[in-house]
C-alpha cells in the first residue's frame, strides 16, 4: 500500500485526560505515522491561537474559532476550507475523516475521500441542541463513506437518522495493549480496590455506583472505591455533581470512597493495575475506551448490559454485565467478584486475551488501513 495522507478533524486534540474522541484520534494518528503515512489533524479552538505544531510526528493545524453567533457557522467553515486547501496544495490529501460533531466543517467541493466516523453523536446520545443536530445532518451530506466504532452506534444512528441501507463499516476503537497491561513486578493488586474512570455525569452511571456502595461495604468491608474523573467540561453542568454524590453517602460509606479528580492519562495504567475490579455502569456508550483499558490490563470488568456491553464483553466469560440503572445489580456483580478471587483471575485472563485479539492497536491499525485502501479505490 502506498503511503497515504490521512487527515482527521478533531476539536478535542490534544485529548482530554480521560478517553474520548481526542484519545482515539491521537492513538490512531500516531500509529499511522509509525506505519509510514502522513497524518494531519485539524482542530478549531476558541482558547488557543492559530498555528501548526507536531505531536509524535502528527502535524496539528490549529484554527481559531471566532465570529458572532449568526456568522460563526459560515465563517469557521470558510477558515477551515482555506487551511485545508493550503495543506492539500503542499501534500495532496487522500482521506479526511471526523466524528459527528466535527464533520460539519467539510464540504463536498474539498478534495479527498471523506469519511464520517460515528463515535455517537448528538442524535445518538439524545443530548444535542438543535444547531448540533443540524450540523450532524450537514456532515452526513458532505461525506461519501460511513464508519462506526460499534454495531450499537451503527444500528442506532442508522435508525435515528433514517439512513436506510447506506453502508456503515464497523471498526472498534484501538487500545495500546503494551501501555495497558497486566500487573507487573512493581505494582501489586490491592484486595478490595474498585476503580471507576470517567466523566462525573449521570450518563456514566456514577450515581447508581455510589448508591450501591452501602451494600458493598456492608458485605465486603475491605471494599474501597477510587473515582478517577472530573465534571463535564463541554457543556459544563449548571450544578457540579460530585458534591451532591458525596453528600448522599453516610459517613461510614464515604470513608471507603476516594475522589481522585481529573488526572493525566499516564496515571491510569498503574491505577488500573492496582485495582481488583474495574466498574463502568454507563447508561449509554458508543465504544468506551475505558472499558477496553480494563480488559487490556487483564482486570475483571463490570460493565453495562445496555448499549455496546454485550458486543464488548461476553457475560461471565470476559467480564460481568449489570443493569446500570439498578444499584443492587451493580452491587451484586461487584460483590460476586470481591468474594471470588479465582473468578476474578479467570475473567481477567480472558479479558486480556480478548483485548489482544480484537482491540490491540496493531490489529485495529491494520483494519483501518484495509478500509482506507478499499475506499480510496472506490474513490468518490
Amino acid at each position: 500500500m502506498r503511503p497515504l495522507h490521512i487527515c482527521f478533524i478533531c476539536n478535542e486534540y490534544p485529548p482530554a485526560p480521560h478517553g474520548g474522541i481526542g484519545t482515539f484520534t491521537q492513538t490512531l494518528a500516531r500509529a499511522l505515522v509509525q506505519r509510514g503515512h502522513r497524518v494531519t489533524v485539524f482542530g478549531m479552538h476558541s482558547d488557543r491561537p492559530a498555528g501548526t505544531e507536531s505531536d509524535g510526528g502528527v502535524e496539528v493545524v490549529r484554527i481559531s474559532r471566532r465570529g458572532l453567533p449568526l456568522l460563526r457557522f459560515a465563517l469557521n467553515r470558510r477558515k477551515f476550507a482555506e487551511a485545508y486547501r493550503r495543506v492539500h496544495a503542499a501534500h495532496p490529501i487522500d482521506i479526511v475523516e471526523g466524528a459527528e460533531i466535527d464533520v460539519w466543517l467539510l464540504s463536498r467541493s474539498l478534495p479527498g475521500v471523506k469519511v464520517l466516523r460515528m463515535h455517537g453523536g448528538p442524535t445518538f446520545f439524545a443530548t444535542g441542541i438543535r444547531i448540533q443536530v443540524l450540523k450532524e445532518g450537514w456532515g452526513l451530506r458532505a461525506v461519501q463513506h460511513l464508519c462506526a466504532v460499534s454495531h450499537c452506534v451503527a444500528d442506532g444512528t442508522r435508525r435515528m437518522l433514517k439512513l436506510g441501507n447506506r453502508p456503515i463499516e464497523v471498526i472498534p476503537n484501538p487500545i495500546n495493549t503494551e501501555v495497558f497491561a497486566p500487573v507487573t513486578g512493581d505494582v501489586a493488586e490491592e484486595d478490595g480496590l474498585i476503580l471507576f474512570a470517567g466523566t462525573i455525569t449521570e450518563r456514566k452511571g456514577i450515581r447508581q455506583l455510589i448508591q450501591a456502595m452501602p451494600r458493598i461495604v456492608a458485605e465486603a468491608p475491605q471494599a474501597h472505591l477510587e473515582v478517577y474523573g472530573g465534571e463535564a467540561i463541554d457543556p459544563p453542568p449548571s450544578e457540579p455533581m460530585t458534591p451532591r454524590l458525596i453528600q448522599m453517602m453516610p459517613a461510614e460509606v464515604a470513608a471507603h470512597v476516594e475522589w481522585k479528580g481529573r488526572v493525566e492519562r499516564t496515571v491510569l495504567p498503574r491505577a488500573i493495575r492496582r485495582a481488583s475490579i474495574c466498574v463502568y455502569p454507563s447508561h449509554i456508550e458508543a465504544m468506551p475506551i475505558a472499558w477496553l483499558e480494563g480488559l487490556a490490563a487483564g482486570k475483571a470488568v463490570v460493565a453495562s448490559q445496555t448499549g455496546p456491553g454485550p458486543e464488548i464483553i461476553d457475560d461471565g466469560i470476559t467480564g460481568l454485565l449489570c443493569n446500570p440503572h439498578d444499584p443492587d445489580s451493580i452491587a451484586s456483580a461487584i460483590l460476586r467478584l470481591l468474594k471470588d478471587p479465582d473468578l476474578r483471575r479467570r475473567l481477567g485472563a480472558a479479558a486480556r486475551q480478548t483485548a489482544m485479539e480484537r482491540y490491540s492497536l496493531e490489529k485495529i491499525v491494520d483494519r483501518n488501513l484495509e478500509y482506507y485502501a478499499k475506499i480510496t479505490q472506490l474513490g468518490s
